[in-house]
């Protein structure tokens, strides 16, 4: 009896002896590890993290000159860009131990545990110094204390222990710690502070540039044709992150597999970027002519009023086969360069192109359906930013009505203004998207046998090209 009891107990105190331990994976330079060489794009945050690297290997001729390497990197940018492997790349170059944990393995169900973990996990890195730990999705354990009781006393404890590890009496010699985040500002400001995360690395979308020597890494692991233009491409995935980079590649590789090629080529590095904005190709979804007809004039509502206003950016594709996404056709865009300011017409052409396709329905159909919803909503976005965030209506000249939490997760806004204020805002808005929307009719009436005809050949080809567009258009019959 005595002995089941002791058997009995003995289960759960076995498994509470290991909590406390911290489960790091411990990686060392290998021969086929991911280096810097593999990482494309971000040659800022490349920079930052080589000299760590650097100071790893030769800690003499920084100490010689009194300079000290920060305690703490922190790697910041939206999903996708490349943090992680960034991390990856330093313990592939290092020939230090390096430890890799995530901010979610800390938190217990236990109070004390996450805390022990810590503990356990610097006590781990003193003995192997030198050496680089690497704390994945930090704001899981690293997140504001906002002072409430009955809060997270286990998460506000893993944190206390972080950072009096980080900078308690103890030295850290030769500990180097980088973390990885998309929400940084959560983070609790003592552990952004000077003395522990010393120095913030941005990781963030890359530009052009960026996106074709991305696409080039990725390409080298499959087989492509010798005419593939990366710069077309690169053009053409404009605002993609290195993860969708990555993802468009392979579903490149995919497309020629499906088609029984052994390589892939141009179009289907372009089907894929199309895939991996809009889906696939719906091959059952069968349209009524009267919807199709719809359909046609709608999308070169859009592209003629881009076409005919300055700042667009030239047309590259209109089509009108429904995609997987729920889009019934959609006009492709491709910027020339990197834009990384918009004046203020510009933003006012944009709007009015995404009116332009509701106008087309109005003056070729003689009324309007449901298709332009994604169309009103981008639209919508971007008069309420003009007014609230960018300063650019004379009512409320350089004042901030509106604040931007979680930047790199989608940008939510919340309006930090007062209710007569707010009702003012609406209407502004409502005023700006008219006067748009009614540009772009008027464009579409000044050019009407243009649009008819447009149409007409997009209905019957369902899909054309910027050229065939621009030739169509510039035509004079």
């Amino acid at each position: 009896m005595s002995r089941k009891l002791m058997n009995r107990a003995g289960g759960p105190n076995s498994m509470m002896f290991n909590m406390g331990k911290s489960n790091a994976k411990v990686y060392v330079k290998s021969s086929n590890g991911i280096k810097f060489a593999d990482v494309a794009g971000e040659d800022e945050a490349k920079e930052n993290l080589t000299e760590i690297v650097d100071y790893l290997h030769n800690p003499k001729k920084y100490s010689d000159i009194g300079a000290s390497m920060p305690k703490g990197i922190l790697l910041v940018g939206p999903p996708g860009t490349g943090k992680t492997l960034l991390a990856k790349a330093v313990a592939g170059e290092a020939d230090v131990p390096f430890f890799s944990m995530s901010g979610s393995e800390f938190v217990e169900m236990f109070v004390g545990m996450g805390a022990s973990k810590v503990r356990d996990l610097f006590k781990q890195a003193k003995e192997k110094a030198p050496c680089i730990v690497f704390i994945d999705e930090i704001d899981a354990i690293g997140q504001k204390r906002d002072g409430c009781i009955g809060g997270n006393d286990e998460r506000e404890q893993t944190l206390n222990q972080l950072l009096t590890e980080m900078d308690g009496f103890e030295g850290n010699t030769g500990v180097i710690i980088l973390a990885a985040t998309n929400r940084p500002e959560t983070l609790d400001p003592a552990l952004t502070r000077p003395g522990r995360f010393d120095r913030r690395v941005p990781v963030e979308l890359p530009d052009l540039k960026g996106r074709e020597e991305i696409l080039k890494v990725h390409a080298k692991k499959i087989k492509l044709s010798e005419d593939v233009d990366f710069e077309q491409i690169a053009r053409m995935a404009s605002g993609a992150s290195g993860a969708e980079l990555a993802n468009i590649v392979n579903e490149a590789a995919l497309r020629a597999v499906r088609a029984g090629r052994s390589f892939a080529t141009q179009a289907d590095l372009e089907e894929s970027i199309e895939v991996v904005i809009a889906g696939y190709q719906k091959k059952n979804a069968l349209m009524t002519d009267k919807e199709k007809m719809i359909v046609s004039y709608h999308e070169i509502g859009h592209a003629l009023v881009a076409a005919k206003q300055t700042n667009s950016a030239p047309v590259q594709k209109i089509t009108i086969v429904p995609r997987t996404s729920g889009a019934l056709g959609y006009i492709m865009q491709v910027e020339q360069g990197n834009h990384y300011l918009m004046s203020k017409e510009e933003i006012e052409n944009k709007i009015a192109t995404y009116t332009g396709g509701r106008a087309a329905e109005e003056i070729a159909v003689g009324s309007i359906s449901t298709g332009a919803s994604n169309d009103i909503e981008q639209a919508t976005k971007l008069a309420r930013a003009m007014i609230t965030r960018y300063g650019m209506s004379e009512a409320f000249d350089m004042v901030a009505l509106e604040t931007v939490t979680n930047q790199y997760l989608g940008g939510d806004t919340s309006l930090a203004c007062s209710a007569e204020t707010q009702t003012e805002i609406d209407r502004m808005v409502v005023a700006l998207v008219k006067e748009q929307h009614d540009k772009a009719r008027q464009i579409l009436l000044d050019n009407r046998a243009k649009l008819d005809q447009l149409a007409q050949y997009l209905y019957q080809h369902e899909t054309i090209t910027g050229d065939e567009f621009m030739k169509i258009l510039n035509d004079e019959k």
